[in-house]
């Protein structure tokens, strides 16, 4: 079992675990920074519950979908393992990469700005343990989706209205008791991500075309899908935090947040392989970048609508500048995530969890919100930004009807 763990733990911390102690002292600095701050809010322990166990639990899916580990897996399935010590391993593995390395650094920054007591910090230790074994669970077992689903929503229902319960830690050991025995019974191979091929699976097309692979590529990627769907009920709720401050930079601001659907602006970086053709044929940093810009900025338009239909519904106001507002925001973030992407892909990463939590997804929509704060400011910049919207949108018909 310790040589399984110890594969598998030096592909996601390194050889040296060097990723492992970065991101300790990252920790360490950010907790001691905002804790000599002394800038404290109240956070309910319920919250911090919900936060631990949610965000833990999401990384860990992620971490267990990625195809990253295939390759890894291949070669201990060729020799003869024990099934229990593999999975228990693999499983043990990725949560402390996951705890490590993501959920780590959200704790450094709740338990600095809010009090709280050993009993609370040792709680949220413990939620956030739990959902990396119930993560497990629900990916070995996950076509009994309609038994885990009900699991994962009672849980979440415990810990909202029972965390400050005296039975609710009992509660979190017996829940991870049980998904401890569970994995006991799971297949090590059920741990093999299942490849889904872009290629041809019917129709044979004559011509190629960016956007078919695009559609087939988010067809593949369930989760890029689902992120893409949670992005959009978002804009269905954010007017709901904007009542009362209803306004332009409010609208700017709710722009700026929807524009953070990191799945679909690290194509390249996900897929060395795309990547490494793009750049080598001739022609395509036109032919791949211009239907990309498009098709990112169809996705946060899609956002940005269905964000304006419900703020028309719930508070009113959506004028023809905020429309207007809305075309400029999505088609810069589309212009800066790809940017982004052809110039600083980003390197290194061990599975696609780092890509997802990557610091550089805060790049675009920080852009964007100095950018609203200086309209806001200097309402002067509003002839300048149109016309910039004007040329982007010019260069991109151009490019659009040149590559045809």
């Amino acid at each position: 079992m310790n040589m399984i763990f110890k594969a598998f733990a030096k592909k996601l911390f390194g050889v040296k675990c060097e990723k492992l102690k970065r991101t300790v002292f990252l920790c360490l600095v950010v907790f001691w920074g905002l804790y000599i701050a002394d800038w404290k809010i109240k956070i309910a322990p319920s919250v911090l519950y919900l936060m631990a166990s949610a965000f833990t639990g999401g990384v860990m899916w992620q971490a267990l979908t990625s195809k990253d580990n295939a390759a890894s897996m291949k070669n201990l399935f060729m020799l003869p393992f024990d099934r229990r010590k593999f999975v228990f391993s693999y499983v043990a593995a990725l949560g402390a990469y996951t705890f490590f390395t993501k959920t780590v650094m959200l704790l450094a920054v709740v338990w600095a700005v809010a009090a709280w007591n050993p009993v609370e910090i040792l709680a949220s230790i413990l939620c956030a343990t739990n959902a990396v074994l119930m993560a497990a669970v629900m990916y070995v077992f996950r076509k009994y989706w309609y038994v885990g689903v009900p699991w994962a929503a009672i849980a979440i229902i415990v810990i909202l209205f029972s965390g400050n319960m005296p039975w609710f830690v009992p509660f979190c050991v017996a829940n991870a008791v049980l998904a401890f025995l569970l994995l006991q019974n799971a297949d090590a191979y059920s741990f093999y991500p299942q490849e889904s091929g872009l290629g041809h699976a019917g129709k044979k097309h004559v011509r190629h075309s960016v956007w078919r692979y695009f559609f087939r590529y988010m067809k593949c990627h369930k989760n890029y899908l689902a992120n893409t769907a949670i992005m959009w009920c978002v804009g269905l709720v954010l007017p709901l935090f904007f009542r009362q401050v209803w306004g332009s930079f409010a609208a700017f601001i709710g722009f700026a947040i929807l524009s953070l659907n990191t799945p679909v602006c690290i194509l390249l970086s996900c897929e060395p392989a795309l990547e490494q053709a793009v750049r080598f044929l001739p022609g395509q940093k036109k032919a791949f970048c211009i239907p990309y810009c498009l098709f990112i900025f169809s996705c946060n338009m899609i956002a940005n609508a269905i964000y304006l239909c419900s703020t028309q519904l719930l508070n009113g106001g959506v004028t023809p500048a905020t429309v207007a507002a809305a075309l400029f925001f999505a088609l810069q973030s589309a212009v800066c995530s790809v940017l982004l992407e052809w110039f600083y892909p980003i390197r290194g990463w061990k599975i696609e969890s780092d890509l997802w939590h990557h610091p550089r997804k805060y790049a675009v929509p920080a852009g964007l919100l100095l950018l609203a704060g200086a309209v806001g400011t200097w309402p002067a910049l509003v002839p300048v930004l149109t016309g910039l919207l004007a040329t982007e949108v010019i260069i991109l018909l151009v490019g659009c009807w040149n590559s045809d």
